[in-house]
């Protein structure tokens, strides 16, 4: 599992998750998720398109930052571009009615500005 981020702008951040957000690929960028999602005054789109396996600890993983975010008053947005296993992950368990999902990234990054 790897994590990546570009700030986009002083107010966007996207963050990358690439692998297999397992047991062993939560635990590997678990404190780095966080410190990105901590960031002061930054709203953030988490790319979930080269996920390539979704447990329930990365969904939980997911949550948590995500209510950080929510919690310091900021917001966060998935973007899943054309992954259809982690898409249907999310919608079956119902994250996208919590966190707003994305197939398209402009509208992702455009969603979490507003």
């Amino acid at each position: 599992m790897t994590i990546q981020h570009t700030d986009v702008t002083d107010t966007l951040r996207r963050v990358v998750l690439t692998g297999r957000l397992d047991i062993a690929g939560t635990d590997a960028i678990s404190l780095q998720f966080a410190a990105l999602s901590s960031s002061p005054q930054r709203r953030l789109v988490v790319d979930l398109s080269g996920v390539d396996f979704l447990a329930s600890i990365g969904i939980r993983a997911i949550v948590a930052n995500a209510r950080a975010v929510q919690q310091r008053g900021s917001r966060m947005v998935l973007f899943t571009g054309d992954n259809g296993p982690v898409t249907k992950t999310l919608e079956t368990t119902g994250i996208d009615a919590v966190i707003p999902m994305y197939a398209d990234l402009a509208q992702a990054e455009q969603a979490a500005l507003a």
